[in-house]
């Protein structure tokens, strides 16, 4: 850079800082992806739910995930009355079974399921499950550059493709571009790109087993006026995890 001309260098500034950086959004979003999908991990997290009329309920659980995301167990601790119910979700949440430890029944739930609420919070099962969707279901576009929560980020616009069976039409997302975090992603309506259905916006970043990660994230429902946030309480990556682990039979254990 000190033997740029002075011509070369006010090229340089007539070029927007937002795309003065060489990566493109399909590189980002690859990364962003990198980072969410481990081979392997274990989380204990705590849900606090806040309703519409300001009341909280609170959820303590478990999970499992094996083959980047691909599968899926949660397993609840608490509040007693969901205390060893479990979700398996394998196929990206494509395939979803419950435990229900009162009448010892594993139900595999409808097509469909993945787009319903879990425990009635503001995440569905599409949302906690779905590992390569930002690739599989999107096709991302590069925005000007912004800062958000006081984070230096790329912006992306993530368009549905065509094909793909998600609930979103389209999500706006700020990446950190420090560790290819997402501190906001914005989504919008099913059938109306304009709709912004909820925003989810991450917090407290650390790095564990040498892997970025956020350990508190929320969920504000603008269109139902609630939200969820979710923080990990304990966090493990690429540990030994057997493919019996994520079985119908294993959900009753």
């Amino acid at each position: 850079m000190k033997k740029l001309l002075a011509s070369g260098l006010m090229v340089l500034l007539l070029v927007p800082a937002a795309f003065s950086q060489e990566l493109t959004a399909d590189e980002i979003i690859q990364k962003v992806n990198d980072q969410f999908n481990t081979e392997t991990s274990y989380g204990k997290s705590k849900m606090t739910i806040v309703t519409t009329s300001g009341q909280k309920r609170t959820f303590v659980q478990e999970s499992w995930s094996k083959d980047r995301g691909e599968k899926n167990l949660v397993r609840y601790l608490e509040p007693r009355r969901v205390k060893d119910q479990a979700v398996l979700m394998l196929n990206h949440a494509d395939d979803i079974w419950m435990f229900f430890p009162r009448t010892q029944r594993v139900r595999k739930l409808a097509s469909h399921a993945k787009k319903q609420k879990m425990q009635g919070s503001d995440f569905s099962y599409e949302d906690m499950g779905s590992g390569d969707a930002f690739i599989d279901d999107f096709t991302s576009k590069r925005l000007e550059d912004e800062q958000k929560e006081g984070q230096d980020c790329y912006k992306l616009e993530l368009i549905r493709k065509q094909e793909s069976s998600s609930s979103y039409s389209r999500l706006i997302m700020w990446i950190i571009k420090e560790n290819f975090l997402p501190v906001v992603i914005e989504y919008y309506d099913d059938n109306d790109p304009a709709y912004l259905l909820k925003t989810m916006v991450a917090s407290d970043f650390r790095v564990i087993d040498g892997i970025p990660t956020s350990m508190k994230v929320v969920m504000f429902n603008q269109n139902d006026n609630t939200q969820t946030e979710m923080e990990l309480l304990e966090v493990k990556y690429n540990i030994t995890l057997t493919d019996d682990l994520f079985t119908e039979r294993s959900l009753k254990k």
